[in-house]
């Protein structure tokens, strides 16, 4: 089982959102830095603008994007009224700049917005789309920005060989292990996260609700939908940060 929230088609439900709303700091690696290095790679705005957000949980990424650029107003979509209901809290000082909105992310009725976004980002989320789907959300996605503007994307992916699989379950152990004990001094957490078997790497059900997609064929599906400069910024644990932006 994967993190972060998607509507019903996907199997996501309320409990899974409060079950990573409680255990998401220790699964996620190197959470702040994934945060810090996605909301950097936002382009900074020299006027009002607009970044949109898919899945944005409990509204961590956004608080990072809105403290760092007091120009933006960030839309931020959601299957999950828990998790909408936790980012409007978290995130009510901004008023009117952040916009919570419920969402299906297999629809494609919400990806036409009403201007054009200088960014749209997203975490733990679209590895809940298989291959085509992604394709066709990135072909959307690439729509809705405005020239310069930037697609930025964290995820897992999927290793393309058993030895790929294999250390990216360990790293993943590791990772949570660190966590764990960095925040609270005891092994808690991680042992929370190998009795859910949620290390994807290591208790892969293709039949379960994570379709995640090979990197380099989707950094592929993204110079195809239109995007340049396209790279992989970050990655640890098969977790990766990676994007492109329209010229």
């Amino acid at each position: 089982m994967q993190p972060q929230n998607t509507p019903p088609q996907s199997g996501w439900d309320e409990q899974v959102s409060q079950l990573f709303i409680d255990y998401g700091r220790y699964f996620v690696p190197n959470r702040e830095q994934q945060l810090q290095t996605i909301a950097g790679l936002v382009p900074r705005l020299d006027r009002p603008g607009l970044i949109v957000e898919l899945c944005c949980g409990e509204g961590l990424l956004a608080e990072w994007l809105l403290e760092r650029d007091p120009a933006a107003t960030v839309i931020g979509f959601d299957g999950s009224a828990e998790m909408l209901h936790r980012a409007g809290e978290r995130l009510a000082r901004f008023g009117a700049r952040f916009q919570p909105r419920p969402f299906d992310l297999f629809d494609t009725s919400w990806r036409k917005v009403d201007e054009p976004a200088q960014a749209v980002v997203t975490s733990l989320a679209l590895h809940h789309l298989d291959g085509p789907q992604k394709q066709a959300l990135f072909r959307d996605v690439y729509g809705m920005l405005t020239a310069g503007g930037a697609f930025i994307i964290a995820d897992i992916v999927e290793p393309t060989h058993s030895q790929g699989w294999q250390v990216a379950a360990q790293a993943w152990d590791e990772a949570v292990r660190e966590r764990a004990l960095a925040l609270d001094g005891t092994l808690d957490g991680f042992d929370f996260f190998e009795r859910e078997r949620w290390n994807l790497y290591r208790y892969y059900d293709p039949e379960d609700i994570d379709k995640p997609s090979p990197l380099f064929d989707q950094l592929k599906w993204l110079e195809q939908a239109g995007f340049t400069a396209v790279d992989v910024y970050w990655m640890r644990a098969g977790h990766a940060i990676f994007g492109g932006w329209k010229a």
